[in-house]
C-alpha cells in the first residue's frame, strides 16, 4: 500500500468518526462552560412546548429538536413540571433533560379556598414528595384558619423542618393579605377569631362568592338574636375523616355532642372549621344587611332565603323534598307509621320520625293522634324504597 493510499484511508476514517463527534458538539453538547447552578421557574401555565424556545433563547440548549430528540428517545416527553430547577448552562442536552424531569428544587403548590389543614398537608405531602413525618409535622405546625389559600412555590423532598416552615409560611401569607381587614374589624369591634371563625362558616356554605354577603347577613342576624347557627358544615367538620372530609351529614349526627354541634349549641364554634379565602372574610364585615334567619341551596346550587321558619319550610318543601299525596288507611301509634293509599291506589307506608312536622292547612302543631283514617294529606320527604316514604313535613289537607 503506498504512502498516499494510507493518508486517505485514515483521513476517511477521521472524517467519518468526526461527523457524529460534530453533530453532538453541534447539537447536543453543552453551550457553555464552568458555568455557576442558576434557578428557573417554570410557571404553572407553561407548557412543554413553550419551554423549548425559552431555554433555546436563554442559552441552555443548542437545538430545540436536539432536545425533543432526547426527550423522545428517554420517554420524557410531556413529563417536565411546572415548578423551580437549577440548571447551568454547562449542562448537555441529557443532563439538561433528566434534571428538568427528574429533579426539581420547588414545586407549585395550589391550596383552594375552604379546605382543612389535613387537606392541605396531602397536596403538599404529594407534590413535594413529603414522608409521613413531614406531613405530621405540618399539621402538629398548622393553625387551622389561618393557612391562606394559595399559589406556593415549594421545596421539594424532606429537608428539616420543612413541615413547619410551610405552616408558617402560609401563616404569614394570611397576615400579609388580611392586614387591611383586620383594621376593619376592629373598627367594627368584632374579634379577630371571631371573624376568622365565622369566615371559615361563610366558605363552606357559599356557594360562590357573590352570595356570602347574603350568608354571613344571616348568620350576624342568628347570632344577635341570639337563635343557633344550625350550620351542616360544622357537623361535616366533626364526623370528617380521610378521603371523605366533607360528606352529607346523616340524621343521627346532628345529636352527636361536641362544642362545634352548631344544632346543639349556640354561639360560634370554638375555632375555625377551614382555611377561607379573602372573600369570605371580607363578607364577615362587609354582609349584607337583610331580614332572613334561614337560607338553603337547591340542587342546582341556588340559594333560597326565608324570613321565618314557616317560610323556610315551604321552601324545604319546594326546593329540597319530594311529595307524596293520599288517603290515611292505617295508623300505628305505637310504631309511629301512617298507611297511605296514594292517587294510584298505591299503598305507601308513611314513617315518623322526631324530626317531622305534623300540621294542619293552616300551618298550626298536630300531634299523630290528631290524624284520622279517610283525612287525606301531603307529605314532603324522601322515598328510603318504591313503598316507604320518610317525611320532613306532613300536612292534613
Amino acid at each position: 500500500m503506498t504512502r498516499n493510499k494510507k493518508i486517505a484511508i485514515i483521513g476517511g476514517i477521521i472524517l467519518v468518526v468526526g461527523i457524529p463527534i460534530g453533530i453532538y458538539q453541534c447539537l447536543f453538547s453543552s453551550p457553555q462552560k464552568g458555568l455557576e447552578m442558576e434557578r428557573i421557574v417554570i410557571n404553572l401555565d407553561t407548557t412543554e412546548e413553550e419551554l423549548i424556545p425559552k431555554l433555546k433563547e436563554q442559552g441552555y440548549i443548542r437545538s430545540e429538536r436536539a432536545f425533543k430528540f432526547v426527550l423522545k428517545t428517554k420517554g420524557w416527553q410531556g413529563k417536565i413540571k411546572p415548578g423551580a430547577y437549577k440548571i447551568s448552562k454547562n449542562m448537555n442536552a441529557l443532563i439538561l433533560a433528566d434534571t428538568l424531569v427528574r429533579f426539581p428544587y420547588q414545586r407549585w403548590v395550589v391550596t383552594p379556598e375552604g379546605l382543612r389543614k389535613e387537606e392541605i398537608a396531602d397536596i403538599a405531602k404529594k407534590e413535594l414528595g413529603w414522608s409521613e413525618k413531614t406531613k405530621e409535622e405540618f399539621l402538629a405546625n398548622a393553625n387551622e384558619g389561618y393557612l391562606f389559600p394559595d399559589t406556593y412555590l415549594l421545596q421539594v423532598l424532606n429537608f428539616e423542618d420543612a413541615g413547619e416552615q410551610v405552616a408558617k409560611r402560609m401563616e404569614n401569607r394570611f397576615n400579609e393579605k388580611c392586614q387591611a381587614i383586620f383594621k376593619e374589624f376592629e373598627e367594627a369591634n368584632i374579634r379577630n377569631d371571631t371573624a376568622i371563625i365565622l369566615s371559615s362558616i361563610i366558605q363552606r356554605e357559599a356557594a360562590n362568592e357573590e352570595e356570602m354577603p347574603l350568608i354571613a347577613g344571616i348568620i350576624w342576624n342568628r347570632l344577635l338574636k341570639p337563635m343557633p347557627l344550625q350550620v351542616d358544615a360544622t357537623i361535616q367538620y366533626i364526623v370528617g375523616e380521610e378521603g371523605n372530609w366533607w360528606r352529607p351529614v346523616t340524621p343521627e349526627e346532628y345529636k352527636i355532642e361536641s362544642p362545634y354541634n352548631t344544632y346543639l349549641h349556640e354561639g360560634r364554634p370554638p375555632a375555625p372549621i377551614c382555611n377561607p379565602g379573602l372573600a369570605a372574610i371580607e363578607a364577615v364585615v362587609h354582609d349584607q344587611s337583610s331580614d332572613y334567619f334561614y337560607y338553603l341551596h337547591d340542587s342546582e346550587g341556588q340559594i333560597h332565603s326565608a324570613k321565618t321558619y314557616k317560610e323556610h319550610q315551604m321552601n324545604i318543601e319546594q326546593y329540597l323534598l319530594e311529595a307524596t299525596t293520599g288517603t290515611i288507611t292505617d295508623i300505628a301509634l305505637s310504631a309511629k307509621v301512617i298507611t297511605l293509599l296514594d292517587e294510584q291506589e298505591k299503598e305507601i307506608s308513611v314513617a315518623i320520625t322526631e324530626k317531622t312536622a305534623l300540621l294542619d292547612k293552616d300551618e298550626n302543631k298536630l300531634e299523630l293522634k290528631d290524624f284520622q283514617l279517610g283525612d287525606s294529606i301531603t307529605a314532603a320527604g324522601r322515598w328510603t324504597d318504591e313503598n316507604t316514604f320518610i317525611p320532613s313535613i306532613i300536612r292534613k289537607k
